[in-house]
């Protein structure tokens, strides 16, 4: 079974993220707002499908990482994610949350072994049409 497919995403905390976006968007040239900014691309295999990683900064007290202490957290692309934490589970991962189901993919939080959350992502990739005849 083909578990993770690529990065989805890599999140930190830090004093101040309008700060934070706004050194990464004059000094390094993300394109930044409010939630951080989106890189968008193509897959290698199929050009007609688009995908993206996201890059966020999250402010020193969100809860959004608990229950790790860690400040970061990555999030990684998957091809089906139901079957690959049916398949954790029976390696006993420590799965912290269901699935959770958006327009743009299902997600669920587990704990890698120093029990840093990992953030599973299952995208819904858009199909570009004028670029499967090319």
């Amino acid at each position: 079974m083909k578990k993770v497919t690529g990065l989805g995403g890599v999140f930190f905390k830090c004093d101040d993220p309008k700060a934070m976006n706004e050194w990464y968007a004059s000094k390094l040239g993300l394109p930044t707002s409010q939630y951080g900014t989106t890189f968008e691309w193509r897959h290698g295999d199929d050009p007609s499908r688009k995908g993206s990683t996201s890059w966020a900064t999250f402010p020193k007290d969100s809860k959004y990482f608990d229950p790790s202490p860690s400040p970061f957290m990555i999030n990684y692309r998957v091809a089906d994610l139901a079957a690959l934490v049916e398949e954790l589970k029976k390696d006993n991962v420590v799965i912290i949350d269901e699935i959770a189901e958006y327009d743009y993919g299902k997600f669920v939080h587990v704990l890698d072994p120093e029990g840093n959350v990992v953030e599973l992502w299952e995208p819904v990739d858009e199909i570009d049409e004028d670029s499967k005849d090319e």
